[in-house]
């Protein structure tokens, strides 16, 4: 208890000493390109919490959380599919892994190409890129769950909805929400990739149009709230993660103490 509380209090004080030390070593600062910490946050409150939160915030957090959404439930079903299907797996395995090592933005002017600017577009090249880190991680999850389970689903002749949700995803779950939080780094970047590129919405888009017009205020104004977004992304998916692998947690913590 005492530790986890110790790791709670560090995770929260590291990133405020840094932005302390971040301010009292820009205080001075009369570069145009790194303006003083305090003139950052001011850009940052009349951008972002008025001026532009309905028009750019919402957007691509909600091109960000669908696309993740809908990557992550097809990562699943996929591998869940490829995983107990031999003769699927022979024939895809190889191409998925070609496919995956393929820089995820990459995938955006090909998309871009092919749909246009548009909502489906950062939709879609969010699910393309982000689907890999849990197709993958599911598979080999799945492989990895013991042999007896998977005999006992053969003797009681479960259906693949049964030994879905009551026997793989419960032993593999551990492995799967590692290549999901992989997959959330992977569609936040590429949520990134694709507003900078042909668009004059969302945070990317804007932190772009700021760098190019030489407003570095308003460029480090953007930058902080992606740092903000994704650290706070980060904390939500732990806190669902650790709610949901809650018996995972608990069984690991008592074989340290056994």
């Amino acid at each position: 208890m005492k530790r986890h509380l110790f790791n709670i209090i560090l995770s929260i004080a590291t990133p405020l000493l840094l932005i302390l030390a971040w301010f009292k070593l820009s205080s001075q600062s009369t570069s145009p390109f790194f303006p003083p910490l305090r003139e950052i946050l001011a850009h940052f409150a009349d951008l972002w919490l008025f001026e532009h939160f309905a028009s750019d915030i919402v957007p691509s957090l909600r091109n960000l959380v669908l696309g993740f959404l809908l990557a992550a439930v097809l990562g699943v079903v996929l591998g869940f599919v490829l995983a107990t299907v031999p003769l699927l797996r022979a024939l895809f395995e190889p191409s998925l892994h070609l496919l995956r090592g393929i820089p995820p933005v990459a995938l955006v002017p090909i998309l871009i190409t092919l749909v246009g600017f548009t909502d489906q577009m950062r939709i879609s090249s969010i699910v393309i890129a982000a689907v890999f880190p849990t197709l993958i991680a599911t598979m080999d999850g799945i492989k990895a769950v013991d042999s007896s389970l998977k005999d006992v689903c053969t003797v009681y002749q479960l259906d693949r909805k049964d030994r879905l949700f009551s026997v793989y995803l419960p032993s593999a779950g551990p492995q799967i929400a590692a290549g999901m939080q992989v997959s959330l780094l992977v569609a936040f970047i590429v949520m990134i990739a694709s507003e900078m590129m042909g668009t004059a919405q969302g945070i990317g888009a804007m932190t772009l149009l700021a760098q190019q017009t030489f407003m570095a205020a308003d460029m480090w104004a953007g930058i902080l709230l992606l740092g903000l977004v994704g650290f706070l992304g980060n904390i939500l998916f732990d806190l669902v993660k650790n709610r949901a692998l809650a018996w995972y947690i608990g069984s690991k913590k008592m074989e340290k103490v056994s």
